[in-house]
Parts: structure tokens; sequence; C-alpha cells
């Protein structure tokens, strides 16, 4: 009697325990109003000024920037388990800063292909025609842009205090951004661990350069004397990332461009086409010219880092527009490189 009783305590002790333990909390996103607990203002008081669900799984935060004095939309795809501190990748939009539904988040999987990964995905609305730098005086039509400022001191202790980030960042930009990518990595130092740059144009100041710079920002009504002066004032030159190479020793760098030659996603059932023809002749007018530039960019930058003896990944492609189908395939296909970087 006294060993089946002495049995059914130790069974008790060993077996009630493993029976009776609540099950393992399930990893869930961070929700809006931890969030706007959570997050801390910037040192110069930019601050969360609200957080709210939106469609698709996304977030979406109102952002006071005090360089700007304006509020902005920042789209983020939270980390898949809020608990656990995680890596940040800021993706940038185009020339139109994505408000015309022309985002990452609207154009591409981005939603599906991050879902499973615990990173936090954050991509800042606005900027049409900025180069996201920070312009020497304000402009008639495109107002005060301080873009430099608020992607490296303003958002990010706003994103790594709300969504728990653990310090580890990169950077990828289209277009336009895959200028403004490694000016910000060159202005930062130590910010991002890992850049992408797909179908930009490093160089800047010499006259092709300046030509491209100076259609971009017109192209949004813009004056590009308001951004870094006249031709010959020096801010063209301490902004090409071209001539400052040197200065991303230690980055993880991905470029990848195609040559404007239409490829396997410029058909009418292409990403983005949606059967519509106009949009595909769009895609196979302007998309073929802009990427014919972007590769001319791509093939020099690429010359320049060999003779820097600058270890980086150039993809360039025998083919293909200026185009979303591609940008998402570029991110698909550098984001290896990305996890190595933020993992180390």
């Amino acid at each position: 009697m006294k060993s089946a009783g002495l049995l059914l305590a130790l069974v008790s002790v060993v077996v009630a325990p493993w029976l009776w333990a609540a099950p393992a909390a399930r990893a869930e996103p961070i929700t809006p109003g931890a969030v706007l607990d959570a997050a801390r203002p910037a040192a110069d008081g930019s601050h969360l000024v609200a957080a709210s669900e939106a469609p698709g799984g996304l977030l979406d935060l109102r952002v006071y920037s005090s360089a700007m004095d304006a509020e902005l939309t920042v789209k983020v795809l939270r980390a898949q388990d809020g608990s656990v501190p995680s890596p940040v990748v800021y993706l940038l939009n185009g020339a139109n800063g994505g408000l015309d539904g022309s985002s990452w988040p609207d154009r591409t999987d981005i939603v599906d292909f991050f879902r499973d990964k615990q990173v936090t995905v954050v991509t800042p609305l606005g900027g049409n025609g900025s180069y996201f730098t920070d312009w020497r005086a304000d402009d008639p039509v495109l107002g005060r842009q301080r873009w430099s400022t608020f992607l490296t001191r303003e958002l990010p202790p706003i994103i790594d205090s709300g969504l728990n980030g653990n310090g580890a960042n990169a950077i990828a930009g289209i277009s336009m951004s895959g200028t403004s990518v490694f000016q910000l990595a060159i202005g930062a130092p130590g910010l991002y661990r890992a850049i992408g740059s797909y179908s930009g144009c490093a160089r800047t100041s010499d006259p092709f350069g300046r030509f491209f710079v100076d259609a971009v920002v017109v192209r949004w009504r813009g004056n590009p004397t308001n951004m870094w002066g006249l031709p010959d004032d020096p801010a063209w030159l301490a902004n090409d990332p071209y001539l400052h190479a040197d200065q991303l020793r230690g980055t993880a760098v991905y470029v990848s461009t195609g040559t404007g030659v239409p490829g396997p996603l410029d058909t009418l059932d292409g990403p983005g086409i949606r059967d519509n023809p106009v949009t595909l002749i769009g895609q196979l007018t302007s998309g073929v010219v802009l990427e014919a530039i972007t590769d001319r960019c791509a093939r020099a930058l690429a010359e320049r880092m060999r003779d820097l003896g600058i270890p980086a990944t150039f993809n360039l492609r025998p083919s293909g527009t200026h185009s979303w189908g591609y940008w998402q395939q570029d991110l698909h296909d550098s984001w290896p490189m990305f996890q190595r970087a933020l993992e180390s």
C-alpha cells in the first residue's frame, strides 16, 4: 500500500505538471496599442502620433518629423513574433514616393515574402522627387525636404523602441531611391549593415548623372537648385556615391539592373500588368529608356568598386525594364545577402 501511495505521489510530481501546464504562447506580432505605448521620441522631438491596423496585415504609422515639421505615413510589416528583438529592413519607394498606389506593399509580394521571417519591414510614403536627401532650401512646390535626417536620425529610434528592433538595419531602394540608399549609408556610417540598389544610378555629379537627377526632380516640379545648389556647387560632389564609394567598405552591397531590352516579365501576363496593354506600353517605352540609363550607371559603379577592392554583388541582367516585377525579383534574390548581414 505504501508503495502504491509512493508511486502515485511520484506520478503527481512528474506527470501532472506536464498534463496541466499551459500551452506555449503562440508568437504574435505587436499590436498598434503596444507600439504606441513603447515608442520613444527621437532626440529632436520627432515622435509617433498614431498607429493603426491596415489591410494586408500591415500597420499604418503617423510619425511627426521635427526636421520637416510634418506628419508622415509609414507602412510597417511586423515581425512574426513581437516578443523577440528583430532586425529592420527599410524599403524606399521610387520617384513618386509611393503615394499613388505604386509602393512596395501595393505592387509586390512583400507581405507574403516576409510573413514567416523574423524581421520588421518599414516603408515610408512621400518624398516624391526628393532623392530622400536633406535639401538646403524649402522648395515652393515640394516644400521642406529633410529626408536624410528623418530616415537616419528620427525614424529609427521610434521604430526600434516601438517595434522591438535589435539595432541591425538594412535598406533597399528602387530607381530614384536606388541612388538614395548609397547616400544614406555613406552619410550615416554603421547604421545599415546592408544596402540594395535596384535600378538606381549611383553617379550624380558628372554631366550625365546631373542631367538624370535634374530630370527626376523637375518631373515632380521641384527645383534642383533648392536641393544641392547650382551645378558647380560642392554639394553635388559631396552627394555623389560614386566618388565616395570607398566609404561603403564593410557594408554588404547589392546592385541590380536590366538593360532595357524587354525581358520575360515584360508581357501582358507579367507582374503588375494585369493584361492591361496601356500599362505594358508604358513599361516598354519609359521603362526601356530608364533601365538603359541605370544599366550604364551600374556597370560604371561595378568597375569603381573593383578598382577600390570593395566586395559587392552586381546582378547585371541581360534584359528587363524599369518596372516592379523585376524589383520584386531583385528583393528575393538579394534577401540571402541581407539575411547574412543582419544576423552577423
